[in-house]
């Protein structure tokens, strides 16, 4: 039930904010909200009282009496549910907005702790990084600056999939590299890995 509880919150948050934009006095938002949800819940109660003698006649009368009760009492717990919501309605836009504020201000507050995160990753993180290695990758991943870079990947012989971390559009199949631990040619490279498109764990940056 907590899944509908909070869209039901978010729900009550958005429709005061709408009322609120469109000039709405907040006394008559509360009003129309709370009639919403009074009607909501009337409407719970009035299948309740549906479910008064349907209890299984082979359980026998006792039974009988005892669901017919349990359907009075939820019914009754259900009427002073609405009853309680309706009267408790005044205020309830202005509560809302102070939260609305409460909330903008926690997202604003978010967002700059992002731009310092962004800033510290740019001047400390970002510049201890080796050019074509997975730690730089990963780093511009994190910056959302990687759109350039070759997507080609493979899996090495400890079975991690390790992705390319030169320039998109890099490969050249003829271009080999003259030795495995020095500078690749055309071919894909990620740390200690170079490899080409043929491999069957190999899946090559056109294919993405």
């Amino acid at each position: 039930m907590s899944q509908y509880q909070t869209a039901g919150t978010n729900a009550r948050l958005k429709m005061f904010a709408l009322l609120a934009a469109q000039g709405v006095p907040a006394a008559e938002a509360d009003e129309l909200v709370a009639a919403l949800e009074a009607g909501a819940v009337a409407g719970a109660q009035s299948q309740v009282v549906e479910l008064d003698g349907m209890a299984t006649r082979s359980r026998g009368p006792v039974f009988e009496d005892g669901w017919d009760a349990g359907v009075r009492a939820v019914s009754e717990a259900l009427v002073g549910i609405a009853d309680r919501d309706w009267s408790r309605r005044g205020g309830r836009a202005v509560g809302s907005a102070e939260l609305a504020v409460h909330l903008a201000d926690v997202r604003q507050r978010e967002r700059a702790d992002l731009v310092r995160l962004e800033q510290f990753v740019r001047a400390g993180v970002l510049p201890g990084t080796h050019p074509n290695t997975t730690a730089r990758r990963r780093v511009l991943e994190a910056l959302g600056e990687a759109g350039g870079l070759c997507t080609a990947r493979t899996v090495n012989g400890e079975g991690d999939v390790v992705v390319c971390t030169l320039d998109a559009g890099h490969y050249d199949p003829d271009d080999k590299p003259p030795f495995k631990d020095g500078k690749p040619g055309g071919w894909h490279k990620a740390d200690a890995s170079i490899w080409n498109d043929l491999g069957a764990a190999c899946i090559p940056h056109a294919a993405l």
